[in-house]
């Protein structure tokens, strides 16, 4: 089993993290989930890809959770968007040799974390496609649960993402 180390994104990471998330929206069983396509994002200029890096360090109302392996590559990710008393938990991904390793654990585990720490924030909600049954599993064995609220998918209105939220605990 690979170790990994947790941490928010840095705004010197935007090569390495342009390359997962072209990776991310070229692979035909991630692709479903986001709402951003291969072609466009490919095309940005490297401007983009450093303000994503910069914005996602953790110092505003998101962070960039990335489990960098011992060799210094970047394995997985996830944003944590504040929206008032929620969090939002979105771009997920985590390279298909990585899957299964603990790693997706270790990053929601600290998306969590890092939900929590933001004192307004009573739940922590994420979209999960409709067709991506291993997702929804993963996120019920982490105590999310189905709100009943579906979003339809802009691409192809037939598909749905269900919307999954986590309470924050009684204090």
């Amino acid at each position: 089993m690979a170790n990994y180390m947790v941490r928010a994104v840095r705004a010197d990471d935007w090569q390495r993290l342009k390359e997962l998330r072209l990776k991310a929206l070229a692979d035909p069983v991630a692709a479903v989930a986001f709402l951003e396509q291969y072609e466009e994002a490919v095309a940005y200029p490297d401007s983009v890809w450093r303000r994503r890096a910069a914005d996602g360090q953790g110092h505003g109302d998101r962070v960039t959770l990335v489990g960098e392996a011992d060799d210094g590559l970047l394995c997985g990710k996830l944003t944590v968007l504040v929206e008032g008393d929620r969090t939002q938990l979105v771009g997920v991904y985590m390279r298909p040799e990585h899957r299964g390793t603990g790693l997706a654990a270790q990053i929601f585990e600290a998306a969590v974390e890092w939900s929590w720490a933001c004192s307004a924030v009573e739940r922590v909600r994420l979209y999960v496609h409709e067709d991506n049954h291993r997702a929804e599993a993963f996120y019920r064995r982490r105590g999310f649960r189905r709100t009943g609220r579906i979003d339809t998918d802009p691409r192809a209105s037939a598909f749905t993402a269900h919307e999954m939220e986590l309470l924050r605990p009684r204090r």
